[in-house]
């Protein structure tokens, strides 16, 4: 869409992607504003029928994006679905949303990715620059260990990386800091995803650390991008509507709300900036939700 240096990200954005949630394996973290807290039911069919998808389709998709609960917890059977989709759809780019904790195991990171002839890109989430922080966030000790170090691995083994950290008030009361550790520790990632909270599953129960309007927080916004620009480090901002933000960052903002889940007030449909914003989730409630849509108006050049 737009921002500097964020030219792979606009690529990514007109492609076409499958989504295979992979939500029988229990998560092993439970992180305070998961939008799919873990359920009791035993989706253990949906393996098979990505087998069976992956060799039904007729197209190819330029994207396919993995997704879970925790899909590391499948273990030798995710590199078997990846075997699945590479034969199947070479063309085929693939990304994974994983918390990376068990790629700390050396010999797991070797036997998932040693001789699979295709870059992954791996989304990982990161919530702060101590274990301290990531750890409450994740509510798993010693989660903010293992994730590093599956992240040193990933680099190892040449795959490409975006850190994710979702913008609650523990992350961003330290976003600056949390950003020049970053760029001083993990340079080699190729973006950093800054999203807005989902307003769904634990995020409702944790309201205090979730619910937030990011005009408070503008400062730190403006501050940790720049540190993350400085160390050439590309930046993202999703989930997050125009009017939320300063017209500074909007350049780094991307309509990353799945079209499935996503509506518009209807104070935004006169909105210079309308069709330039991602909107936001269907389940946000303005008589619930701090952060409050607000029309711009005039000529904008976003």
């Amino acid at each position: 869409m737009r921002g500097a240096g964020s030219g792979h990200y606009e690529h990514r954005e007109r492609l076409s992607v499958r989504f295979f949630p992979f939500r029988e394996v229990t998560p092993n973290s439970n992180c305070l504003m998961c939008s799919q807290p873990p359920t009791p039911h035993d989706d253990s069919w949906l393996i098979d029928e990505a087998y069976q998808i992956a060799t039904h389709m007729r197209t190819s998709p330029e994207l396919l994006g993995f997704s879970g609960g925790e899909p590391l917890l499948l273990g030798k059977r995710l590199r078997e679905v990846f075997e699945t989709f590479i034969r199947q759809h070479p063309a085929t780019e693939l990304d994974i949303l994983t918390n990376g904790r068990l790629l700390a195991d050396d010999t797991f990171a070797d036997q998932l990715l040693s001789g699979l002839n295709k870059r992954i890109s791996w989304m990982v989430p990161l919530y702060g620059h101590a274990d301290f922080l990531h750890d409450f966030v994740v509510q798993k000790h010693g989660a903010f260990e293992e994730t590093i170090t599956g992240l040193l691995n990933l680099h190892e083994r040449r795959q490409a990386i975006q850190l994710r950290t979702v913008l609650i008030r523990p992350v961003l009361e330290s976003l600056p800091s949390f950003c020049e550790f970053i760029g001083k520790n993990l340079p080699f990632v190729r973006e950093v995803s800054l999203m807005a909270c989902e307003p769904v599953g634990f995020a409702l129960a944790n309201r205090e650390l979730s619910d937030l309007d990011l005009r408070d927080w503008q400062n730190e916004l403006v501050t940790s991008i720049r540190t993350l620009e400085r160390a050439q480090i590309n930046v993202i901002l999703m989930n997050t509507p125009l009017c939320a933000l300063p017209s500074e960052l909007w350049k780094y903002a991307h309509k990353s709300i799945s079209d499935w889940k996503r509506k518009f007030e209807p104070e935004c449909s006169t909105c210079s900036v309308k069709d330039d914003c991602s909107g936001i989730f269907s389940w946000y409630n303005k008589r619930k939700q701090a952060m409050q849509v607000q029309r711009i108006e005039g000529v904008v050049h976003v």
